[in-house]
């Protein structure tokens, strides 16, 4: 194994280049976006954790008038283009601007981070300040930005102000580079300031319609909002989404680069690992990595060569997006969950023109979300069953990594739903020993979940650990007792009982009354009852058998 030094959490392409970190090469991006110069305006949407950022700092360090960039572009691909180099390269006045940190619980809150952002963004251009070229009028605007005190309406204007000012200052028109778009006003829909945080960003974008002062604009988000909704009155506009595009090689790694990766590493034997978990992403032509996914599973191995590959999106906050979903789940949702959860696809209409407020408006804006998001990805027309309808598409979970996203999320659905559920009927069942009565009220509960048939057991042990959870009992799951791990025990302390739950999980309905029997005789062997004989009055033993949507259950 070869030790890469791995940039994580790394988006910015100069410090990637100066320390030596490892870099895949993006930089044909530069020369693929400028093909058609006389487009103004690229809006470019992928989901998160699939290097926008970082493709938008390769650019700024490119294009900025300010810096002296050939030394950190050397030996990459744009270098062997002389001539495009010397035409471009550091040739322009560049703006470069992310709004991914505007955040807040209220609009106050979030526009105080949103002006930050822009007083940051002028410090970065204080000697306009010192030029006879910018008006006194100008200066004072600029002044008044960066301290943050200036009125809604200068805040609105900012970069349009700060392109025009910079070309007055360079005698060039100016590339104007905006990250991350969309963060405000999803945040906003998420907390209810959503009509003002969208005003303010319309304002914003207003610097991409009819500026004489902008070369072109390079606009990168995760959803395409609307045109008119936030870019009214854009001409020349051209998106660039993972449905239709030319330059989805350039966002995620595809295989070639995986391959040369792991080959880099000196780990070619995680490739199934990776593909498994981390690949399965079709964007346009291409399937695609990604590459958050990639580089961490790659640190993780380089710090421990036996490390399993986990979910690094696990943990982030855009996994509520599938939570809402859920919640609003009708049957009919419900079936189709099962179904991509069982490896199967859907068929659905997807509309790329959303806006934030109307998300849950109807079940194709929900879908679109999930495939725009990247929790779910295209299947190939020549995987499909069938021939699609015209404007339909099929839909798949793409990989390891996300199903297990879903699951995890079902689980948790289930544990905060169950609490508000009636089961004073399984509960009475279950003290008074009446397994014909508990298997009738387990059914009921089990059909009420999203399951699916390729559920392992830990979902069933999480199915009973939930219905007992927050209704009073102490409830331990897979804890050490007599000789091996009891699935579930549920504690009455109060009235001296408890219940030793013991669950197994059949692919044949046929099995449940056998599997019923063996789950009853490890309970037995392994002795789960006989260390609480001397504190509870009264012990219960149950094995239950699961499939799919199906139990059993007979006391011993």
């Amino acid at each position: 194994m070869k030790n890469l030094n791995i940039p994580v959490g790394v988006s910015d392409f100069e410090e990637i280049r100066k320390n030596g970190y490892y870099y895949v090469d993006k930089s044909g991006l530069i020369e693929e976006l400028l093909k058609t110069t006389g487009t103004k305006v690229t809006l470019i949407t992928r989901p998160r954790r699939f290097g926008k950022t970082l493709g938008m700092s390769m650019l700024e360090s490119f294009f900025d008038i300010r810096k002296n960039s050939k030394e950190i572009f050397a030996d990459l691909e744009i270098s062997k283009n002389q001539e495009f180099c010397d035409e471009w390269m550091n040739q322009w006045p560049t703006v470069f601007v992310s709004f991914r940190q505007v955040d807040g619980l209220d609009f106050t809150g979030a526009y105080g981070m949103l002006a930050l952002v822009i007083s940051d963004l002028y410090k970065e251009h204080l000697y306009l300040l010192d030029s006879d070229k910018i008006t006194d009028y100008d200066k004072e605007i600029v002044k008044q930005l960066i301290r943050r005190n200036a009125s809604i309406t200068d805040t609105k204007g900012s970069l349009m102000l700060l392109t025009r000012l910079l070309q007055q200052y360079y005698g060039k028109p100016v590339i104007l580079l905006i990250d991350e778009y969309d963060v405000p006003v999803a945040k906003a829909n998420a907390q209810g300031y959503y009509d003002e945080m969208l005003d303010v960003m319309k304002g914003l974008m207003q610097a991409l319609k009819d500026n004489q002062s902008l070369r072109f604009a390079v606009i990168t988000g995760c959803l395409k909002i609307a045109k008119e909704s936030i870019f009214t009155g854009t001409n020349n506009f051209v998106s660039d989404t993972i449905t239709a595009s030319r330059l989805n090689e350039y966002f995620g790694f595809v295989q070639s680069e995986v391959n040369q990766i792991l080959k880099d590493a000196d780990m070619l034997d995680q490739s199934d690992n990776m593909k498994m978990w981390y690949d399965g992403y079709h964007f346009g032509d291409f399937d695609v990595y990604c590459p958050w996914d990639v580089m961490n599973y790659l640190l993780e191995l380089q710090r421990n060569p036996n490390a399993k590959p986990v979910s690094y999106w696990k943990n982030t906050s855009d996994n509520a997006i599938i939570r809402s979903f859920i919640d609003y789940a009708g049957s009919n949702i419900t079936k189709k969950l099962e179904t991509l959860m069982a490896g199967g696809y859907i068929v659905q209409n997807i509309d790329e023109n959303l806006t934030y407020d109307y998300l849950h408006s109807s079940e194709d804006n929900l879908w679109s979300v999930l495939y725009l998001t990247g929790y779910l990805t295209k299947v190939r027309e020549k995987n499909c069953d069938s021939e699609l309808p015209e404007d339909a598409i099929a839909l798949m979970i793409p990989n390891r990594e996300i199903k297990e996203i879903f699951e995890t999320t079902v689980i948790k659905w289930f544990y905060d739903s169950a609490r508000k559920w009636n089961r004073n009927g399984l509960f009475d069942a279950v003290w008074n020993g009446d397994s014909e009565k508990l298997t009738e009220e387990m059914n009921v509960l089990l059909r009420r979940t999203i399951s699916y048939h390729d559920y392992r057991e830990d979902f069933y042990h999480a199915f009973l650990a939930g219905i007992f959870t927050g209704a009073g009992y102490m409830v331990d799951s897979n804890k050490e007792h007599g000789e091996g791990r009891s699935d579930v025990i549920v504690y009455d302390s109060i009235h001296g009982r408890l219940a030793i739950f013991e669950a197994k999980y059949t692919k044949s309905l046929k099995n449940l009354e056998n599997e019923c029997e063996i789950a009853l005789q490890q309970i037995d062997d392994r002795m789960y009852a006989k260390e609480f004989e001397d504190d509870y009055d009264q012990i219960l033993c149950y094995g239950i058998s699961f499939f799919k949507k199906r139990c059993m259950v007979r006391k011993k």
